[in-house]
């Protein structure tokens, strides 16, 4: 029977909203949320949820007005003296970095995964340790080492006979050389542990086939392994790069003038915040170049698994030589990157423990604590109050507005700072003059140079962080659990907190322990939004550091150092259970 002779079926006559009311398993699933929560309910996740995106979006779209539209524009100043060189050092430490990074990253996740080695459980985890020294501190201790008046340079003048610098040459760490080669000590975990989770994750049959038809364990890891672990690797580079950008300490100790120190020095030394924020625009759209140039690089390339089926990697062993050599891309990173910097904070604390032991350094860590616990309550919160919110209404406008949210640690620190810091101090000398002049009281400062300044700016930078362990955790969770519940007749918060909060405690204790230990870290943000007289560990350290006094500061330095090496164990832990079929061993 033809076709166009055919009666109609009832749902191709019905209207939508008529076929979802009579099955509304045919419903898709935002409607079916919207339709079981009562009307005040669906506007308060909605509307939170909107809420919550444009605040945490708020900075960067302050930051472009205010670049925009400043009240003294320098821009032609800028443009034609010192932005080149800015732009100039910030892509030579860009690209060093990015090379640095690469060869450590995915050489040192190769050999760990694939190849038998002594201590190989070990390595596994411990290749992330450099990840919990921030780049800045590595960068004061060896100064401190490698200084004319340091130990290195003593010793070989005792040795040797030399009596001063002219007798001999030896290299200045403080130079860009040297700002790369720190920074990539402390920043290429992110490859390797991108890196790692996908050669895990691989199935080893592409890489037998590869074995069958001649190749040797390099060609298998350059034609096979390598591309399909590719979009891992340049996401990880990425995220370093970002990480490059948004360093302050190491960059300012070493005198390297890139785009972060010009928002320093033309904010704080020439006190224009319009060509500051002209400087931290700049910045963002380099971060939305990387951004863009991750996405397009892997716009088709496509890998799958041609099987289900997962095996123990059989690793591969080594000549003696060729041992040595692994041995050492694993052991180097490691040494340099975290033993050598701990043990000299740990020789400094012991030495100068009674001076570092002090009412102030108390003060100090407790700052330190207060901000980054209370940023990891608004992240994490907000986060929760997002990733849920998007589950009971999975539309697309909220979407965008989510991942707006999620922009925040893309954003370097010194430039969210002053997308927090002008719109604040805007907000408090205008009700400020309005109190004045209608009930002739001064309302002081309320938001800008306050402890909740420093911490909106901390929630901001890590919603990503938060975000993404707690999606990550609640996408694990099945949709028919929800559906039981809506039977029940249970509402979404206490669908939320009886059922999901049970079954994402993981993801949720991870977002916190991430947030927190990045709030104890950060330090561009935190010198110019922090309150006067109010230091935390970060700046506590930088200060003395810059002052040429690391033996005090090490104390502070070393506790950065002890809470970073929290969330490293909890990674280790994870990558070593993301390959599939895994038994439980490390």
């Amino acid at each position: 029977m033809n076709n166009a002779c055919q009666t109609p079926k009832d749902d191709d006559i019905r209207p939508a909203a008529i076929t979802e009311a009579l099955d509304p398993m045919r419903a898709p699933r935002g409607r079916m949320a919207m339709r079981w929560l009562p009307r005040g309910q669906t506007a308060f996740w909605l509307i939170g949820a909107f809420i919550v995106a444009l605040m945490v979006a708020a900075p960067i779209v302050a930051v472009a007005w205010i670049a925009l539209f400043p009240t003294e524009n320098i821009w032609p100043h800028l443009a034609s003296t010192m932005l080149p060189r800015y732009l100039k050092n910030t892509g030579i430490l860009m690209f060093g970095v990015g090379v640095g990074v690469t060869l450590i990253g995915v050489s040192s996740a190769w050999v760990v995964t694939m190849c038998r080695l002594p201590a190989k459980r070990f390595f596994e985890w411990a290749m992330l340790l450099p990840m919990a020294v921030p780049a800045y501190i590595v960068a004061y201790v060896y100064t401190d080492l490698l200084e004319y008046a340091g130990p290195v340079q003593g010793v070989l003048r005792d040795i040797f006979g030399w009596q001063s610098a002219a007798d001999y040459w030896f290299p200045d760490i403080r130079t860009k050389g040297g700002a790369i080669i720190v920074l990539s000590l402390t920043l290429y975990p992110y490859v390797y542990m991108l890196a790692r989770a996908a050669f895990l994750s691989q199935s080893i049959c592409a890489i037998e086939a590869a074995r069958i038809l001649g190749r040797s364990a390099w060609s298998s890891f350059a034609t096979v392994a390598l591309p399909l672990a590719r979009p891992a690797i340049v996401v990880g580079v990425v995220i370093a790069l970002m990480e490059t950008l948004n360093d302050f300490g190491t960059i300012d100790f070493f005198a390297v003038h890139t785009l972060t120190a010009g928002i320093f020095n033309v904010w704080l030394g020439m006190g224009n915040a319009g060509g500051a924020a002209q400087i931290a625009l700049t910045m963002l759209a380099v971060v939305i170049a990387l951004m863009v140039i991750e996405r397009y690089s892997r716009r088709r390339q496509r890998f799958h698994d041609t099987t289900s089926r997962f095996q123990e990697l059989p690793g591969y062993d080594l000549a003696p030589l060729a041992k040595i050599g692994a041995l050492a891309v694993c052991i180097l990173p490691i040494a340099l990157g975290f033993m050598i910097p701990s043990l000299v904070l740990i020789y400094y604390s012991i030495g100068y423990f009674d001076q570092s032991w002090t009412a102030d350094f108390f003060e100090f860590a407790g700052n330190s604590l207060l901000v980054s616990g209370l940023a990891t309550l608004v992240a994490v919160g907000c986060a929760i109050f997002m990733a849920y919110a998007l589950r009971l209404f999975p539309q697309p406008l909220l979407k965008v507005c989510v991942r707006l949210s999620s922009v925040g640690y893309a954003v370097p620190g010194a430039v969210l700072a002053i997308g927090v810091l002008i719109p604040f101090a805007r907000f408090d000398n205008a009700l400020d003059a309005v109190m004045r002049e209608t009930f002739g009281i001064s309302t002081g400062l309320l938001l800008s140079g306050t402890v909740f300044a420093l911490v909106f700016a901390y929630a901001v930078r890590f919603m990503a962080v938060s975000y993404g362990s707690i999606e990550a955790a609640l996408g694990k969770v099945r949709p028919s659990m929800d559906d039981a519940a809506r039977t029940l007749g249970e509402s979404p918060w206490g669908t939320l907190k009886r059922i999901h909060f049970p079954m994402v405690r993981g993801g949720i204790l991870a977002a916190s322990v991430l947030v927190f230990v990045d709030g104890m870290k950060e330090l561009p943000a935190t010198l110019i939004l922090r309150p006067f007289n109010f230091d935390t560990l970060a700046t506590h350290v930088y200060q003395f550091a810059k002052d040429e006094m690391i033996e005090q500061a090490a104390l502070g330095a070393l506790t950065i150092v002890l809470v970073g090496v929290i969330p490293v164990v909890m990674l280790s832990r994870a990558i070593s259970k993301s390959r599939p079929g895994h038994s439980g061993q490390s």
